[in-house]
């Protein structure tokens, strides 16, 4: 094993999948245990590593020699071995800086408070003072600032989170409400996965600038393998493989009235992309042995929304899958905001009166038209785009895949 990620827990790391796609594929995963790193570093049978939580100090005493810019921070995340030699770099710097620059958030003057002490928030605290902040303040659990009396910073401008808190599969945690710190001007959260943390959707909700940290973990997993190979890449590498990753990762999901046509588009999206196929009424069947028409008629609309909120929100947390919602998905706001963590959602519009409404008891037991217009505010609301299902299933089905291909990389 020349090249891999060391760490505690890594099972859901993005890192091979970015080293593969800038055409490393000698890299892995080392999953070890606290008392496993001596010897392991000690050995150095690798040719580079990166290194993540929670081992980013506790490698330095083995590096013969540090970078500046790892010394001063106090943490490296990436080792060479020249030779039995260990050389610890901090690329979390440099990659921290692309990500703030991307997203056009600027520290100069500004007071910024830091969500966590480890080994990111000394970097985000670095490079937010080279860059000219006024006040850096660190929040903690038991620090003099904490989660208690945060709130006494109402004048703070940038918010960074370098905590795991909101991070798959807890993607229902968060840490402060943004709303209460009504001066800021801009929200980091290093989490990449969900892809949109609540955080971050607060942060969109309120017409905050934001970002999550994909784009900071692709940009110092090049600027590491620059180190690893002593070669330089061409500077549009990192946005070509920020578009791949997120693209990767995130689901497409179909929301739209009943009979529309999100299953038959969904089922031939997944096939055509060789992805994982979900129907949210159908995992709901699945799970309790009823269909949702028997569940309604049997239990009532309030009882069926409560599964079904219950289903989406585990299901919204997978990569790479194609949804299909039930129609009322969208009315309840944790529903889409579950949805929009992770996802590309296309609203399949269609004419009213070519929706197929045979076996959907809501949208046969009055005004169709009054149903569809209590549901569009939200089914726009919560789509990246609207699709008309007018053509053929196959026209249909590749215009969503053109438009999610052609979608621009954003900042979350």
């Amino acid at each position: 094993m020349k090249y891999g990620l060391l760490g505690k827990k890594l099972s859901h790391s993005y890192s091979p999948m970015i080293h593969r796609a800038i055409g490393n594929d000698d890299y892995h995963l080392i999953e070890l245990p606290p008392e496993a790193l001596d010897d392991y570093i000690k050995k150095s049978d690798f040719s580079g590593i990166n290194v993540t939580i929670p081992y980013k100090k506790d490698v330095i005493p083995y590096c013969t020699v540090l970078s500046d810019t790892a010394k001063k921070i106090g943490s490296v995340n990436t080792i060479v071995n020249n030779g039995g030699r260990l050389y610890g770099y901090n690329t979390d710097y440099d990659g921290f800086l692309y990500m703030s620059d991307r997203a056009q958030i600027t520290f100069k003057d500004r007071k910024v408070l830091i969500l966590g002490s480890g080994g990111t928030s000394l970097t985000a605290a670095h490079a937010a003072a080279d860059r000219g902040a006024r006040e850096i303040l660190i929040v903690s659990r038991s620090g003099s600032v904490n989660y208690n009396n945060i709130y006494e910073h109402q004048d703070a401008d940038i918010l960074i989170n370098t905590t795991p808190v909101g991070m798959y599969p807890k993607n229902d945690e968060k840490l402060v409400d943004i709303s209460r710190i009504p001066n800021l001007s801009g929200v980091i959260d290093v989490i990449y996965n969900p892809l949109k943390t609540n955080l971050l959707l607060d942060a969109a909700k309120q017409g905050i600038r934001h970002t999550n940290g994909l784009s900071m973990l692709i940009a110092q997993a090049i600027y590491a393998s620059e180190l690893f190979f002593n070669t330089t890449y061409d500077s549009s590498i990192i946005e070509k493989t920020l578009s791949k990753i997120q693209k990767e990762v995130m689901n497409i999901v179909l929301v739209g009235m009943p009979g529309s046509g999100k299953t038959i588009i969904g089922k031939a999206i997944a096939d055509s992309l060789n992805r994982t196929f979900i129907d949210t009424d159908a995992e709901i069947e699945k799970k309790h042995n009823l269909s949702p028409a028997e569940i309604l008629k049997k239990h009532g609309e309030e009882y069926f929304r409560a599964l079904e909120t219950e289903v989406v929100k585990t299901i919204a947390k997978t990569s790479r899958a194609v949804i299909a919602t039930g129609g009322g998905v969208p009315l309840k706001e944790e529903n889409r905001r579950a949805l929009m963590q992770n996802s590309y959602i296309c609203f399949l519009e269609r004419p009213l009166d070519s929706l197929d409404i045979s076996g959907r008891p809501l949208s046969q037991a009055g005004s169709l038209e009054l149903l569809y217009h209590r549901r569009l505010p939200h089914y726009r609301s919560v789509c990246d785009i609207i699709i008309e299902n007018n053509d053929t299933v196959a026209n249909v089905t590749s215009r969503i895949i053109d438009a999610f291909e052609k979608q621009r990389t954003v900042h979350i």
